[in-house]
């Protein structure tokens, strides 16, 4: 059986240095409470964030910009918090663009073991500075390396005591590739059940690719 861990004992894994993704699109399908964790977790610090975007100002992963916790983030919108720019413009937290397929594809990659891909996307613009660029039948191309991390905080609506998941619609997002492509990681779920009760064909990250699970808050017990 996974490990059921409360929130300070998950967020212990996460030391400094340390790269990690963050699922959810915005709030939604985003471990809210692992992310309010990461704010009493002493080790915590000089991290490369992986996500869509930052949360917002004062919710979600827009929580830890104030405790200069982020040192780097990398994302395709981090327009819905302004205070990301604002940092970013001040020198406090460097950010790495990377449109929104590209960023899936490469989190893909890191969990299948596959070395990089050609994709035409910001070809031609500021975002091909500094990347391998090839042409392709006429076309260019830039070079994305696949994403990695640390550890992978994520969101799910239920789990076995196996560490099996399942996920609630568009809350799904980007979490089960981000389980793929990190050493450990930690689910926040909604609700536990026993083994044997959650529908196989329902079940989107198998227990293997899964090291703890933390109860939301307000979950069912």
């Amino acid at each position: 059986m996974v490990d059921l861990l409360t929130p300070a004992e998950a967020l212990a894994k996460v030391q400094p240095g340390d790269t990690v993704m963050v699922g959810g699109f915005g709030l939604v399908g985003a471990p809210l409470t692992l992310i309010a964790a990461l704010l009493d977790a002493s080790d915590a610090g000089d991290l490369t964030v992986i996500s869509n975007n930052l949360g917002e100002p004062g919710r979600g992963l827009g929580k830890l910009l104030p405790t200069r916790r982020v040192r780097k983030a990398v994302g395709s919108y981090f327009t819905s918090n302004r205070e990301v720019v604002e940092a970013h413009l001040r020198g406090e937290i460097e950010v790495e663009l990377l449109p929104q397929g590209t960023l899936a594809e490469a989190i893909r990659a890191g969990g299948a073991g596959i070395g990089g891909f050609y994709v035409r996307t910001g070809a031609g613009t500021l975002l091909a500075e500094g990347k391998e660029q090839r042409e392709i039948d006429g076309l260019q191309y830039l070079f994305q390396l696949p994403l990695k991390a640390d550890v992978a905080l994520i969101r799910a609506a239920k789990a076995d005591r196996a560490g099996n998941l399942v996920y609630a619609r568009t809350a799904r997002n980007f979490n089960p590739d981000m389980a793929t492509a990190a050493r450990t990681v930690i689910a926040e779920v909604d609700e536990i059940v026993e083994v044997g009760q959650l529908d196989p064909n329902e079940i989107a990250t198998p227990h293997l690719f899964v090291d703890a699970l933390v109860r939301s808050e307000g979950a069912k017990p």
